[in-house]
């Protein structure tokens, strides 16, 4: 039987697919050596060769020769158009931090754990060293980074740069986070609250993009809301719009960490629904939830969906004084899809009142877990082209 032959589209798909593999390759070890690109993708050395010469005509990929263990090596980069800047994503529970160039596309990026009540001090010494770490990784002088975007889950007054609610974030109280950081980089840093990040990277670039006014719905171990109304970040008077994790929705309900009781966050935050699985699936993280709920655990179903429902409703609040062009959730729940997704909608198009452009579309972040990091470098990247702050402001 004569053997298949590969047709031209095939052929350019299969080549299509190599480059991707390449460039991913690139992207999520900052540095590699065309030797172990081949090893790391499984692609031949000629055909490694052969890509990485296109990419790098095509101003996609940088190569410099180099010595590793004493062997001369072609090592590869992702080319870098006029700088970078970072984003950074001070998370109640983790760190992210990505490196980008002035097309947002993003070089080199980290993630850690981070321990519960973590404090300014050691966690901006730890940003400090992954952003210097990445730089060097990258093969990029720090003069090449042009500024850092920060978010934090906490109500950021943006003309201080600092937390204005020091009952959400303990051990940040009183700490200009622009300037600490800022001059520990010697580079422009600005801040802003992550929900509010996560609303800017999607309606700028993700599944709002286009879209005037969005409402961004952050679930994770908080709950936060970012606003754009009108193509612009609404922050209210002291960075504290939007806090709708501290609505309170249940009188007398349990404690809070704001100082209140009954929070929609002690409701449907990782702590309430970790509690609730505790007694019979034992220690769990957020993502273990909803791992477990995707492959059909009822329980794990069950308590994303009573989430969904709680926060539909009170979504439906949102949507009935703002009426956005679309709700989009995002935050490590929603990695759990339309079994959050579909609750949500069902909640809130049965309180919101139905008007001629039809019910508020709601839809899941397109960077997923993400999107508070993107929004940062968008506000880092805003920043410098600009020349002037669109959230507080430090450094060199």
């Amino acid at each position: 039987m004569a053997k298949d032959r590969a047709t031209p589209g095939s052929q350019t798909s299969l080549r299509e697919a190599n480059r991707a593999r390449i460039v991913s390759a690139v992207q999520q070890r900052g540095s590699i050596t065309q030797i172990e690109l081949a090893g790391v993708t499984g692609l031949s050395a000629a055909t490694i060769s052969n890509i990485v010469k296109e990419l790098t005509v095509a101003g996609v990929l940088h190569t410099a020769p180099t010595s590793r263990s004493g062997r001369r090596a072609q090592e590869v980069t992702l080319a870098r158009n006029l700088g970078l800047v970072a984003g950074v994503h001070l998370a109640e529970r983790s760190l992210r931090v990505a490196l980008a160039d002035v097309t947002h596309r993003v070089v080199a990026e980290q993630r850690l754990p981070l321990p519960p009540g973590h404090r300014a001090d050691s966690s901006l010494d730890r940003v400090a060293l992954m952003i210097e770490e990445m730089v060097e990784t990258v093969g990029a002088a720090p003069s090449e980074v042009l500024a850092v975007g920060v978010g934090l889950p906490a109500p950021i007054d943006v003309s201080t740069g600092q937390v204005s609610a020091g009952g959400i974030l303990r051990g940040w109280g009183g700490v200009v986070i622009p300037d600490v950081l800022g001059r520990r980089l010697g580079i422009p840093v600005v801040v802003d609250n992550d929900a509010n990040l996560g609303a800017l990277a999607e309606a700028r670039l993700g599944a709002a993009r286009g879209r005037q006014h969005v409402a961004y719905l952050r679930v994770s171990h908080g709950v936060g809301l970012g606003l754009v109304l009108g193509g612009q970040v609404f922050r209210g008077r002291s960075g504290a719009a939007g806090e709708l994790g501290h609505l309170v929705v249940e009188e007398d309900g349990e404690p809070c960490r704001c100082g209140s009781r009954g929070c929609l966050e002690t409701l449907i935050g990782a702590a309430h629904l970790l509690a609730r699985l505790a007694p019979t699936h034992g220690h769990l993280t957020l993502r273990d939830v909803v791992g477990q709920a995707m492959v059909g655990d009822t329980a794990c179903r069950a308590v994303i969906a009573e989430a969904g429902e709680r926060l539909g409703r009170v979504a439906a609040t949102v949507c009935t004084l703002l009426d956005p062009e679309v709700v989009v959730v995002g935050g490590d729940l929603a990695l759990a899809g339309e079994l959050l997704l579909d609750p949500v909608r069902t909640a809130l198009h049965a309180r919101v009142l139905v008007t001629d452009a039809g019910p508020v579309p709601v839809e899941a972040a397109a960077f997923g877990g993400q999107s508070e990091m993107r929004g940062a470098l968008v506000l880092a990247l805003d920043t410098y082209e600009v020349g002037a702050p669109h959230g507080a402001r430090g450094g060199a």
